[in-house]
């Protein structure tokens, strides 16, 4: 299973009316003291709006199509801000990436294609609680919280490996 974060289209019906992700990253930058400037606003918004977890530049292209003007450093520093305050969630890696979604849960990456899919917690929470528990009881560690990672390959990678396998067939028949 599968979990993203869909915003909602709109806040009431009038013509003046706003989305909902718009009224929402507004929110949440006021509810961390942070300053409402159109840069990071569109950093928040562009990885919140993202299925991929992008990567930094990823999201300074994002921008750059809405904000013309801004810097790569400007993204660099909007970027760490932003997980600072932990509205956005920083992916370890050869690439680091960043998630919009910051409640619990897990990642699946494909081998193939590099994409980073949210896995809903709940699915493996049970098994990944005891085996927190089964780790702190054998080592004496105080374990705070873990991070589950799923790697393999992906179902559009899985369909373009079929209909490669299947043309090969055909060819040599």
């Amino acid at each position: 299973m599968v979990v993203r974060i869909i915003p909602e289209k709109g806040i009431g019906k009038g013509p003046g009316a706003r989305p909902r992700h718009e009224v929402a990253t507004e929110e949440a930058l006021l509810e961390h003291g942070l300053r409402l400037t159109g840069p990071r606003r569109a950093v928040l918004e562009a990885v919140r709006r993202s299925e991929s977890h992008p990567t930094a530049e990823r999201v300074y292209r994002l921008v750059r199509g809405i904000l013309p003007r801004t810097s790569l450093g400007t993204i660099y520093r909007n970027l760490r801000l932003l997980v600072e305050a932990r509205l956005l969630k920083e992916l370890p890696g050869p690439y680091t990436r960043f998630d919009g979604n910051t409640r619990e849960h897990h990642h699946f990456t494909c081998g193939s294609c590099g994409r980073i899919i949210d896995v809903d917690a709940p699915l493996a929470e049970p098994l990944s609680r005891a085996l927190s528990a089964r780790v702190a009881a054998r080592t004496g560690l105080s374990i705070t919280h873990h991070r589950i990672e799923f790697f393999g390959c992906c179902p559009k990678c899985q369909q373009r490996a079929a209909r490669r396998t299947n043309r090969r067939r055909r060819r040599v028949s």
